[in-house]
């Protein structure tokens, strides 16, 4: 049996999604519950030189929105960048997973070859689909999930594996 690029993209982009969504959640919680100022808990960094929560949660849902589209061939939807709550933070998630529900099989199936270009901050990068989608966005999707993760951990709410690894 083969595995369609349709079926090594999107399902795994919802799966992480919805990981990343019970996380914050439960991030959210403790921090509530710990009397933490959420928008402190959004601007924690793990190290100074890193992006802070919020922006976090931005990458993810971009590496999986542009994602999506870029391999169906169609220029992705924008969003802002304008997140300050919690809330808008879930709102961002939700309307990333109606994005990427949007897109059907056909649309991606057959983009191993497809080429993608995109803009980063070292110039332009070009990639055959399946390179793009194995070396560019699963793994940078699972850092910015992980590091998500890893800043809630820290702050001290109290997560494991089976929080990040979501339902099978």
């Amino acid at each position: 049996m083969t595995l369609s690029m349709y079926q090594a993209s999107v399902p795994v982009f919802l799966r992480a999604l919805s990981n990343l969504t019970h996380v914050l959640k439960k991030g959210e919680a403790h921090a509530k519950t710990k009397d933490v100022a959420l928008d402190v808990l959004l601007q924690t960094r793990l190290i100074p030189d890193m992006l802070p929560l919020v922006r976090q949660v931005q990458i993810a849902t971009d590496m999986t929105k542009n994602g999506t589209a870029r391999l169906a061939g169609v220029e992705p939807l924008k969003f802002e960048d304008t997140e300050t709550s919690f809330e808008q933070l879930h709102a961002r998630i939700e309307r990333a997973v109606d994005y990427i529900k949007s897109f059907k099989p056909d649309q991606i199936d057959g983009s191993e070859g497809r080429t993608v270009t995109i803009k980063t901050r070292n110039g332009e990068q070009s990639f055959e689909g399946q390179a793009y989608l194995l070396h560019y966005v699963l793994p940078n999707l699972f850092f910015h999930c992980t590091t998500t993760y890893n800043i809630l951990r820290v702050a001290g709410a109290e997560l494991g594996k089976a929080d990040y690894m979501g339902k099978a």
